[in-house]
């Protein structure tokens, strides 16, 4: 029995003691045999990417069959390389039988055509404008945002698309590489070759379809019709005044500012642009090209001689609709209106006085300032206005006589 005993002890320490290293070393090999299967796996997939990656790219070089000659650039259809191949040849030939103008791609064209057809159905939330892409609302909505993320890298001026900035840079580097065949003027777009171009041709593509008059520019074209609509997208911050272009606010807002640049060498009065000024300097060479057939009176701007025809004409289409009184003008309907509203947007730099006229402002502001720009050519005496000289210079053809 104790032998028994005692084998049985040994069996039993046996099976206690001896599988234990064999057990651990059998473990040690089965984690490393995972790791070398692991390792071979992240290998034979990375080669496989790599394998992969290398037939994409071949692939890709065979199908770009089509190389372009002038830069070597591939493309995959024949017909791509077509449509490429015309920046440089400047070949347009998708044409509007509208206007004329041409484009490179059938696409451009159509984009094109919903400027005739007036179709425009991205509307901006802020304005109220109205887009033929979603992309041209996209750009125009940073005029809302303010943001103007492409800058001048010569003179720091930021604007909110980038052909426009590139068109801007132009100007330092002095590029104006189109030429009028006519006149010899350079212009640095071929867009702006072509609309001085109408100059010579008389071309007017852009034809109101309100009433019958027609533009040079599409620009135009849009703000003159805004005239027929009433839609005023344009406004002050300062009076929320609207107005019908950029350039009409812009102008408005020397009116807050009193900002006027413009100086007229002859009698120092200043105005807020160059047109003005230009248009002021006839009154001191007394040149009035433009003739009423009427009545033959003379005027020196063409839109005075414009709205005195429409006296002769009864053409009063700006009628108000609190009173009823009607006006050949938008801006003397508008001027009116203001007696209804008791609105006063002109207010002086120098006191707490407003006007409802920008004009009645201008001749209160020189009581401040003292200027007197009306001189009498008879005694040099000066005046604050312009039809006191006037009614001074009766005198001296009543002493005269």
């Amino acid at each position: 029995m104790k032998i028994g005993e005692m084998e049985f002890v040994k069996v039993e320490v046996d099976d206690m003691s001896a599988p234990e290293p064999c057990r651990i070393k059998h473990e040690d090999t089965e984690e490393h045999t995972d790791w070398m299967e692991k390792k071979q796996q992240i290998h034979e997939l990375n080669e496989a990417e790599d394998e992969h990656r290398t037939f994409q790219a071949q692939r890709a070089k065979a199908k770009k069959l089509h190389t372009c000659s002038q830069c070597g650039k591939g493309f995959a259809h024949k017909g791509n390389l077509n449509t490429h191949a015309r920046m440089h040849t400047g070949e347009k030939p998708y044409t509007c039988h509208q206007c004329g103008k041409s484009f490179t791609r059938s696409s451009g064209l159509s984009k094109h055509l919903l400027c005739h057809s007036g179709v425009k159905p991205f509307i901006c939330d802020q304005c109220g404008k109205h887009f033929i892409s979603s992309s041209k609302l996209k750009t125009h909505q940073k005029v809302h945002s303010g943001e103007r993320p492409y800058e001048c890298s010569l003179c720091g001026k930021s604007f909110s698309r980038l052909d426009s900035c590139k068109q801007h840079q132009k100007i330092h580097d002095e590029v104006r590489d189109h030429v009028c065949c006519e006149c010899g003027k350079s212009f640095t777009t071929a867009s702006q070759l072509k609309q001085h171009q109408r100059i010579h041709t008389g071309e007017r593509p852009y034809k109101c379809s309100y009433c019958d008059k027609s533009f040079t520019l599409s620009g135009n074209l849009k703000a003159h019709e805004r005239v027929h609509t009433g839609e005023k997208p344009y406004h002050c911050t300062q009076c929320g005044e609207g107005f019908i272009s950029t350039k009409n606010l812009r102008y408005h807002l020397h009116v807050h500012s009193g900002e006027r640049p413009f100086n007229c060498d002859h009698c120092g009065k200043k105005f807020k642009s160059a047109s003005n000024l230009k248009c002021h300097m006839n009154v001191h060479s007394d040149e009035k090209h433009h003739l009423c057939s009427l009545c033959g009176k003379s005027f020196s701007r063409l839109n005075s001689c414009k709205l005195h025809q429409k006296m002769h004409d009864d053409v009063k289409e700006y009628v108000c609709c609190e009173c009823g009184k009607s006006f050949t003008a938008i801006g003397q309907l508008r001027r009116h209106k203001r007696v209804h509203t008791g609105e006063k947007p002109y207010k002086c730099s120098y006191c707490d006085k407003s006007f409802t006229v920008s004009g009645n402002l201008k001749v209160h502001e020189r009581v401040h300032t003292g200027e007197k720009p009306y001189h009498c050519t008879k005694c040099g005496k000066s005046f604050t206005q312009s039809k006191t000289v006037a009614i001074h210079m009766e005198k001296h053809c009543f002493v005269s006589e």
